[in-house]
């Protein structure tokens, strides 16, 4: 088994023509990976969007090979995959306004160029969902880019499926997540090409890494929203005098635990399981 990549949060292993992908305990705010863990994230990471996959296979299909074909040290936190040709764009569904994008409209009244209505509030919800790509940095931030960025990149037929499945993992993730009592604001998804050229559903899904999860019943528009996610992470960072470049500052205990709470109550809430790790 040969280590071929680490990212900031998954370390990716080479396994015969198979990829172990292998969430960590790290946690990563402003591009920059903090020094503490927070215990278990990696494994709730992995078994939310384990739960996702087998929830859209009927939509997209997915990289994983195996669940449980994985290596005793890595258990509940790998999946076995299927290599992808990864396509270096960002999918991002927004169905509500907050983060990079509620900034982009305070200035330009859009979000990766698509036109919003006037008069919207941190955390307004959108008339409708929209797909808003970013590029896919290595270093540094992604950046916003329009639709037709991602055609002139990958070509029309690509970016429309693109677009297509983005918005329809979306909506069905959100409407599930709905009925449990959360808003899903947004998520970002990855795809790929398979050996055969069919376009796959990789890497994560509608996870509290990838996604702002909010409690319905506390929504409310013009103000920051309760989250189940790593924004409750990047809002202590920010109230620190952390500059936002590495090295980050060690998280607090009672940051780290209440973090574990929210993942394990956004993980609880949608699948209807018990997280008893």
């Amino acid at each position: 088994m040969e280590h071929i990549h680490a990212g900031k949060v998954r370390d990716l292993y080479r396994d015969g023509e198979d990829i172990l992908l292998v969430a960590s305990d790290r946690i990563s705010v402003y591009d920059v990976v903090l020094p503490t863990p927070i215990p278990g994230k990696g494994a709730l990471l992995t078994q939310l969007s384990n739960w996702w996959f087998e929830r859209f296979r009927d939509v997209v299909p997915n990289h994983v090979v195996s669940t449980t074909d994985v290596p005793a040290e890595f258990a509940g936190r790998a999946v076995r995959c299927r290599p992808l040709k990864m396509v270096a764009v960002e999918c991002i569904a927004r169905g509500y306004l907050a983060g990079l994008g509620l900034r982009e409209y305070q200035k330009y009244g859009t979000v990766s160029g698509v036109a919003l209505p006037p008069g919207l509030e941190e955390g307004s919800k959108l008339p409708e969902p929209i797909f808003t790509p970013t590029t896919k940095a290595t270093e540094g931030h992604d950046e916003f880019i329009t639709f037709e960025d991602v055609v002139k990149q990958e070509g029309r037929e690509t970016a429309e499926r693109l677009r297509e499945l983005t918005l329809d993992v979306y909506r069905r993730g959100a409407e599930h997540a709905a009925a449990q009592g959360i808003i899903v604001a947004d998520t970002k998804l990855e795809f790929g090409w398979d050996t055969a050229g069919v376009l796959t559903l990789g890497d994560e899904v509608l996870t509290s890494d990838s996604s702002r999860f909010w409690p319905a019943d506390q929504w409310e528009p013009g103000r920051p929203q309760y989250a189940f996610d790593k924004q409750f992470v990047r809002e202590w960072a920010s109230s620190t005098d952390w500059d936002k470049t590495d090295p980050g500052p060690e998280i607090p205990a009672g940051v780290v635990e209440a973090t574990r709470r929210r993942y394990t109550e956004a993980y609880e809430r949608i699948t209807g399981h018990t997280w008893d790790a």
